[in-house]
């Protein structure tokens, strides 16, 4: 494997995160992490000194969180997504987070070793908004192979 599979993911909260309302979704970010930092294929997730990024800015718009990480294999990021404790917290997502109009998160392939940044994150995300999957940006719905020559260009 010449390449890792790097993730975006956003969601816009109902309250602040010290909100009673988002209490429960606070509750479950450490132990999800924690969860995350010990999956076979992690490695790596985006974080503050606080240990997770709910206080990195994705926009301007306070409410917007972010989450993005970088898994060996699109395989090892399903099974931590849709196989492990992380479900609950999925399947529990509008209780916490307004519901989109269009989509909040994408995957695309980057170089082992490199660390994608929330700006290339935005670019990823807003390129599947705007032109569906494409090899530059999908989702597991619609997955791309890894990339086999010249890196892809928007």
């Amino acid at each position: 494997m010449n390449d890792h599979l790097a993730q975006i993911n956003i969601g816009r909260l109902i309250a602040p995160l010290d909100d009673p309302k988002i209490a429960e979704f606070v509750a479950h970010l450490d132990p999800i992490n924690a969860l995350a930092d010990k999956a076979p294929g992690f490695v790596w997730r985006l974080q503050s000194e606080s240990g997770n990024a709910t206080d990195i800015a994705y926009n301007d718009d306070p409410f917007v969180i972010v989450n993005m990480s970088v898994w060996e294999s699109a395989e090892a990021l399903r099974d931590f997504a849709y196989k492990s404790n992380h479900m609950k917290v999925l399947r529990d997502r509008a209780k916490w987070f307004e519901k989109a109009d269009k989509p909040t998160y994408c995957l695309w392939w980057i170089p082992v070793g490199h660390v994608p940044s929330v700006a290339e994150g935005r670019e990823r995300l807003e390129h599947y908004q705007t032109h569906g999957a494409t090899q530059y940006s999908f989702w597991f719905s619609q997955q791309f192979p890894q990339p086999t020559d010249e890196r892809v260009c928007a």
